[in-house]
């Protein structure tokens, strides 16, 4: 197991986590076959998804790794008119991260970060450590404070 910058801060910040790791399939990077190959439920891993405003700038949305941001309900949690999913290639730069690795902890930016409401029906959600194969698991209240992140209806349901 590889200690990501995400559990250097969990740890310094005094919040319990635990890690899982699974076999990374580069030809399917998905949330969801990540999901499936640790046998745990979908709705109880969020994705981390990164996003530009038009007014606002960058915000980073944690969503359950089955469900679809809903690009008009993000647009009105931050204050934009629109909002746009940035091009993976810019996710590096911007965040330190890779694609299948992006973790809302740690980024080379503090930015505004909202998590889909439903991850407070369950005590622990999985996010991404920061690299891939790697999840951490905490309470979403743990993860909404050390990302400063507020709880919000996100997706398409």
């Amino acid at each position: 197991m590889t200690t990501t910058n995400a559990m250097r801060m969990l740890t310094r910040a005094g919040i319990g986590f635990r890690v899982s790791s699974y076999e990374v399939d580069e030809s399917d990077l998905s949330g969801v076959h990540a999901a499936q190959a640790l046998g745990i439920d979908p709705d109880c891993m969020f994705k981390t998804l990164v996003a530009r405003g038009d007014k606002k700038g960058l915000s980073v949305f944690c969503i359950p790794v089955a469900e679809e941001l809903d690009l008009k309900k993000a647009a009105a949690i931050t204050g934009d008119k629109k909002i746009e999913m940035i091009h993976v290639k810019e996710l590096l730069n911007l965040t330190g991260y890779i694609r299948g690795g992006c973790s809302p902890i740690g980024m080379k930016k503090k930015y505004p970060t909202y998590i889909d409401e439903t991850a407070i029906l369950f005590d622990e959600i999985y996010v991404s450590a920061g690299i891939r194969g790697q999840q951490v698991i905490l309470n979403p209240e743990d993860l909404r404070g050390i990302t400063d992140a507020a709880f919000a209806d996100l997706t398409k349901r």
